[in-house]
């Protein structure tokens, strides 16, 4: 089978390898999609303390191709969502099968369901309520997908700030009550009940600050490496704000994500096809990644197929 390493910074090639076997509890998956996380970018660029060779991808979706020793709960040729912790960008990969998410009739790149949890738990984390003031900063993919399950919820107004045109247009096209560039606007004065910070960077952390009102929450979900982060704590402290740290190691959290995403996604509840917006044959997985470091005008999410054609 075909596999993709990442044997050194930005050097993502395929190479051959067997076909896995799963065992006991496991399944056998003939991957169909994999997404490109924006947490794997760093070792890509070199950026990150990793060693290398390394193994990327997590977003997987696919079909079962063969049960392990004492699976009875899922079928040959079942499409579903999994969770793996890298090998992902392969023909196969081989998976518990408790996680595993049916993933119905919704397209296999589309069936996101690792993000998505990301999104749903930091969702029912910070838990706006109904009627309240939300503001996201950061209209990128998990930005959109916290925008699209915070409007779920039924809030009163949802604001979503960024420093890309089109990436605020997007937010426009998906229900936001207002945008803000935040290269020429404060967020300062908007009292969000809930802000959350979604785009990873120094600036995206002191905008949520000043977005949240007093005694307010503020739910960290960009993902935050390199440079040690400045807060202004003193006045965080005096305003009362309470801040959560939106990010999950646990393995039954991700699972109860997963599973509720999938059930959303599968249900109609929600939809991912006007978010992946870039498609890459494995055989282009290095374009796959660096289009979405660059992130030309346009681009939310990129996924790498291995049915389509090189």
């Amino acid at each position: 089978m075909r596999l993709a390493v990442l044997s050194a910074p930005r050097e993502l090639e395929v190479v051959d390898e067997p076909v896995p076997e799963p065992g006991p509890g496991e399944v056998l998956l003939r991957v169909a999609s994999c997404g490109v996380c924006t947490s794997e970018l760093d070792m890509w660029e070199g950026n990150a303390a990793v060693d290398y060779p390394r193994f990327p991808g997590h977003e997987v979706s696919g079909t079962v191709e063969q049960l392990g020793p004492g699976v009875r709960e899922l079928a040959p040729g079942a499409p579903v969502a999994a969770w793996v912790t890298g090998r992902g960008f392969a023909e196969y990969v081989t998976v518990r099968a408790d996680y595993c998410f049916p993933a119905g009739s919704v397209p296999l790149d589309e069936a996101l369901a690792e993000p998505l949890a990301c999104a749903v738990n930091a969702v029912e984390l910070a838990a706006p309520a109904l009627g309240d003031d939300v503001v996201i900063v950061g209209a990128g993919f998990m930005g959109n997908l916290v925008q699209k399950l915070v409007q779920l919820s039924g809030p009163r107004a949802v604001v979503v700030a960024d420093t890309r045109a089109d990436a605020l247009e997007r937010a426009r096209a998906l229900g936001a009550t207002r945008t803000v560039d935040v290269r020429n606007e404060s967020l300062a004065g908007l009292d969000a009940d809930v802000t959350f910070e979604v785009t990873g960077v120094q600036a995206g952390l002191l905008a949520a600050g000043d977005a949240t009102r007093m005694s307010g929450k503020l739910a960290i979900v960009g993902y935050h490496q390199g440079e040690p982060r400045a807060i202004p704590l003193g006045h965080w402290n005096w305003m009362a704000l309470k801040i959560l740290n939106a990010h999950f190691r646990d393995v039954g959290t991700i699972m109860h994500g997963m599973r509720t995403g999938m059930r959303l996604l599968t249900s109609g509840r929600l939809a991912l096809d006007d978010l992946v917006t870039h498609r890459f044959p494995l055989a282009h997985v290095s374009r796959a990644f660096a289009v979405a470091a660059e992130k030309p005008t346009g681009f939310v999410k990129a996924t790498v197929s291995t049915t389509m054609e090189d």
